[in-house]
């Protein structure tokens, strides 16, 4: 009886994090959720994951937009916690994945068989792409706390979506964490804008962030990247440091009739308690903007 040879392909990557670090993130589906994509237009609204030899994962991935989604998923062989998972996907590949230890730097290493429908360097590109998101989410998270809210309003996604990012409506809702707020730049996706206000001491500062994605109507991305003091970006420091990476990720679903604004905000942890109670007030604003227009 023939049988066919399965190629096998293999990713690498190394994250500055120790390993019980990566562990966690790599099989948590709390933080599965926030790194399990290739590209920005692309997410996981839910993960499930029983660690354990024998036991099921599932992540169901859908494209932005929402015109397409799957669910990956598949059955545990073997697993060595801060070592070692194997499982065999649902299709019968079968995936190896290791973790090697080096003080607080921690390799990771992924091979798995191709499927074949796809070129071969496809799908390499799309695991790796997965595996460095996966990178850049545990060394930029370190020190942050991903928060989550949300708020249902009596408007359209279109109508909510507009006003979020009106340069006029930004500036009203935002006033709750800063009275002089208002933004420069342009909303497009790959675009840099600076979120400004004026400062205590009468500067004016703010953060740098990129545009990542921008799906009108449907869900907006940033990425800080720098802060900024009177006009100047600034990329190193503590404080820099402190917010370089942080993502601010909001959902707009339509419910017919009215709005779920969904929002997955990155915090500072000094900063934890002040984003818990001034993120509900600023949702509460954006609805009575929209409801009240």
């Amino acid at each position: 009886m023939e049988t066919t040879v399965k190629t096998k392909i293999t990713v690498k990557a190394k994250i500055n994090a120790p390993v019980e670090t990566v562990w966690n993130k790599l099989t948590n589906p709390k933080h599965i959720i926030y790194w399990n994509n290739a590209s920005d237009d692309w997410y996981t609204p839910r993960a499930e994951n029983d660690l354990r030899e024998g036991g099921r994962f599932l992540s169901r991935m859908e494209s932005r937009d929402g015109k397409h989604g799957f669910e990956f998923s598949g059955t545990y062989s073997r697993v060595v916690p801060y070592r070692l998972i194997e499982y065999t996907l649902d299709d019968d590949r079968k995936v190896k994945l290791t973790l090697e230890s080096n003080e607080n730097e921690t390799s990771v290493e992924e091979t798995f068989e191709a499927e074949p429908l796809n070129p071969v360097e496809l799908q390499q590109t799309g695991w790796q792409a997965i595996l460095n998101n996966f990178k850049k989410y545990v060394e930029t998270s370190r020190n942050k706390e991903r928060l989550h809210f949300e708020i249902d309003i009596h408007a359209s996604p279109e109508k909510v979506y507009d006003t979020m990012i009106d340069q006029k409506g930004f500036s009203e809702w935002t006033a709750e964490f800063n009275p002089t707020s208002h933004f420069k730049g342009s909303w497009n996706k790959g675009s840099k804008v600076h979120f400004m206000g004026a400062d205590k001491d009468g500067s004016t500062g703010g953060m740098a962030g990129l545009i990542r994605e921008n799906i009108p109507n449907k869900f907006v991305s940033v990425e800080y990247y720098a802060v900024i003091k009177n006009e100047e970006e600034i990329k190193s420091g503590p404080e820099a440091e402190a917010w370089a990476g942080g993502i601010e990720n909001y959902f707009f679903t339509d419910l017919g009739g009215k709005t779920r604004v969904s929002v997955d905000a990155d915090a500072n942890l000094e900063f934890k308690n002040y984003f818990l109670e001034t993120w509900p007030r600023a949702l509460n604003k954006l609805k009575s903007i929209c409801e009240s227009e």
